[in-house]
């Protein structure tokens, strides 16, 4: 009877343990019923007061459309405390974010009647939901096909219109990016605004588009707002390229209301392959990875050090990838294997100096399946998530270690159940992973590969790597413990711990690991 009442009381209140190895303790709040059986997490963020707010799209209907935004508010215990139904349709959702006790949730619509695009803030306070709207931009230009870029394999420059937003780190500031041409009207212009919805700079970008289109990836924001660095990658305008021609170059770009600085860091034998700015009070550096040719194949990390200012390189690195690296890819025959399609996930800079990032090894690929009904085969876009890259550089440059772990996972659905999440603390880096296999396979005693799985019930596995570059991993919560499935890559990091949303059908609830 006693077993009976202590398991009762673990179901209905949430229990804390802790994980053997490795110094973290999990918790599970109550499990909740949702009406709403099919929906995506848009965004996890902190309400102030160590509470957390989430919003969802949902979908519903036989053929299930897009009905509205499911706004769920925890507190810091992980209590439910307020649920709220935004019952808006026929919007494209940018992102979300909280200031001041009020949640702002950014949508992009078509105005047919003034043939704009608008960028509409809607804006509710967190203790009582009732939303106002107000249009921060609008850009004239006639209705095109996806205009929101929202992937770094979705870019379509020819339909007249596109246009993408970044928010910097701390969400306290935005970039708004649009490009629009009728005729020979070619236009592009950036727009920052602060996190109160303050237009702070518009920049004239137009000269630029006229030989090169370019695709903003990331953003970094100075304190003050007063100025903006931008990495794209910038693709030439020619109808034809021989075999050996780079179709595309990446830049860093620097605007603020009284100038526009470029920098471009290719040189010969170096051909950039991704870029990543990291600005603080010391130093400001780009990190990313270098081909020793104009294709897609990865040969090691590129390091730059700039001045604020001018972006004139102070230091400069090209890293070839370690013996290390290459033997947790590839095992010991490594000969004419090819590194590609890498992604950063996050980069920042350690207390003493050093630089710590993380990519991952994503691409799309597609094809073709019968329809259901019968009669006509439908397109199929598979988005695969596999090797996760982790590096660490000095407070110079150099190389400390860099590490491959092997990941294997594709979806066609919610990628939010896929991919991992990073944590940072002191020294190490920490790497969520969610996998229905109960162990990571081992291929020739040499190489430890996590692999998706067959089961419903997801494992939660924490791998580590410490100072040195070490890996260590542990299973800190078993399928049995967690019966929904953690968005392991859609967390809320905090200070000292990090939150996942999990969910399966009508219930969910919430998962705090504290380190």
């Amino acid at each position: 009877m006693m077993k009976k009442i202590a398991l009762l009381l673990m179901l209905c209140f949430g229990f804390t343990a802790t994980a053997q190895k490795m110094q973290v303790n999990y918790k599970f709040s109550e499990k909740y019923a949702d009406r709403y059986k099919y929906s995506n997490l848009l965004t996890i963020d902190n309400d102030g007061a160590d509470g957390t707010i989430l919003v969802r799209s949902y979908y519903t209907g036989l053929i299930l459309k897009p009905k509205g935004y499911y706004i769920e508010h925890y507190n810091k215990n992980l209590d439910l405390v307020s649920e709220y139904n935004y019952k808006l349709k026929d919007k494209d959702f940018v992102n979300g974010f909280i200031s001041n006790g009020q949640l702002y949730l950014i949508f992009l619509e078509y105005n047919p009647s003034k043939e704009t695009y608008d960028y509409i803030a809607h804006q509710s306070p967190l203790n009582n939901f009732a939303f106002t709207q107000k249009t921060i931009l609008s850009v004239p230009s006639k209705q095109v096909d996806n205009p929101l870029d929202k992937n770094y394999y979705n870019r379509n420059f020819a339909s007249g219109f596109t246009t993408s937003v970044l928010f910097n780190k701390r969400k306290d500031a935005f970039v708004i990016s649009a490009h629009f041409k009728k005729a020979k009207d070619n236009q592009h212009f950036i727009y920052v605004f602060n996190n109160n919805l303050d237009l702070l700079i518009t920049h004239d970008f137009s000269a630029e588009v006229e030989t090169k289109n370019y695709a903003f990836e990331s953003v970094e924001i100075t304190k003050n707002k007063k100025e903006v660095f931008l990495v794209a990658k910038a693709y030439f305008k020619k109808r034809r390229f021989s075999a050996l021609e780079r179709k595309f170059q990446y830049e860093l770009l620097k605007v603020s209301e009284e100038e526009r600085v470029m920098k471009t860091f290719d040189e010969p034998g170096k051909f950039l392959e991704a870029l990543k700015p990291i600005l603080t009070d010391e130093k400001f550096v780009c990190v990313g990875f270098y081909a020793n040719r104009k294709d897609n194949r990865y040969n090691g990390l590129s390091y730059f050090k700039l001045d604020e200012g001018s972006l004139d390189v102070k230091d400069k690195k090209f890293i070839p990838f370690s013996a290390q690296f290459m033997a947790d890819k590839f095992g010991k025959e490594e000969d004419s294997k090819e590194v590609k399609n890498l992604v950063f996930k996050n980069a920042e800079i350690a207390s003493d100096g050093s630089i710590l990032f993380n990519a991952e090894e994503y691409f799309v690929t597609s094809g073709y399946q019968s329809n259901p009904g019968g009669g006509s085969r439908v397109k199929i876009s598979r988005y695969h998530y596999n090797d996760m890259v982790g590096a660490k550089l000095s407070d110079d440059g150099d190389l400390i270690w860099v590490r491959n772990i092997n990941k294997s996972e594709v979806t066609q659905g919610d990628g939010a159940y896929a991919s991992y999440s990073t944590f940072t603390k002191g020294d190490n880096t920490y790497f969520f992973i969610s996998t229905a296999a109960e162990n990571p396979q081992l291929i020739n005693n040499e190489r430890l590969v996590f692999r998706q799985g067959l089961s419903r019930n997801r494992n939660i596995f924490l791998i580590k790597l410490d100072a040195k570059g070490f890996m260590t991993y542990e299973k800190i919560i078993d399928s049995k413990t967690a019966r929904l499935p953690l968005m392991v890559s859609k967390p809320l990091t905090n200070k000292n711990n990090i939150l996942f949303y999990a969910k399966r059908g009508t219930k969910k609830q919430l998962v705090e690991v504290t380190f």
